[in-house]
């Protein structure tokens, strides 16, 4: 099954994960309309600056959308990406779009400066390791028990799933290590055979 991932290009790195899904010879399209949502099967929200995200996907219509788009895509979040997924309390410049249930505190793995790689074990494909970058990265405070965690650093969560959508604090598409990007792909194809299947 050939999936379209789209990554919404409304500000942050969404190039290099376009890049990183070229790797994996995964058709892919930079979403900066509500209307491209409909040719994609999967959708990408990057790393970047959540409040300015925030602010664009109210100012070109996008909120509506994407949470239609969530009941039955599959939708990964990377960063301010893992931020704009969660149900962390609005604020005069972050209204995230509560589509899965755990809370956030941002930037608090410190400022760019501070920005570090470190290995990861990560829960997939019954486990690998995975070098992964953070960047003034979010960590999670609150988590629902519907949410399945998929790897921790230092007892803190950094990759979590319902099992249809996934939300990083780190950012995956630095390096050439293609592990997580596909491992979203194959939930994006489970997603849409499970909504292909006959009533």
């Amino acid at each position: 099954m050939v999936v379209t991932l789209g990554i919404l290009a409304l500000q942050g790195d969404f190039t290099l994960h376009k890049k990183m899904l070229a790797q994996l010879d995964a058709p892919s399209i930079l979403v900066k309309y509500p209307h491209e949502l409909e040719k994609c099967d999967g959708l990408i929200i990057p790393g970047g600056e959540s409040s300015v995200m925030s602010k664009l996907i109210d100012s070109h219509g996008f909120r509506n959308p994407l949470l239609e788009f969530s009941k039955t895509n599959s939708i990964f979040g990377t960063c301010a990406g893992m931020i704009l997924l969660s149900s962390t309390a609005s604020s005069p410049n972050l209204n995230p779009l509560n589509i899965l249930e755990f809370t956030v505190c941002r930037n608090a793995w410190g400022r760019q400066i501070f920005s570090f790689s470190k290995e990861i074990e990560v829960n997939i494909n019954d486990g690998v390791n995975f070098m992964a970058t953070f960047i003034r990265a979010p960590k999670v405070t609150e988590i629902s028990d519907s949410l399945k965690v998929l790897s921790t650093l230092n007892d803190e969560i950094v990759l979590i799933s319902d099992g249809k959508h996934l939300a990083s604090s780190f950012h995956p598409e630095f390096g050439s290590d293609t592990q997580i990007h596909k491992y979203f792909i194959n939930l994006v194809k489970e997603n849409e055979k499970k909504h292909s299947l006959p009533n």
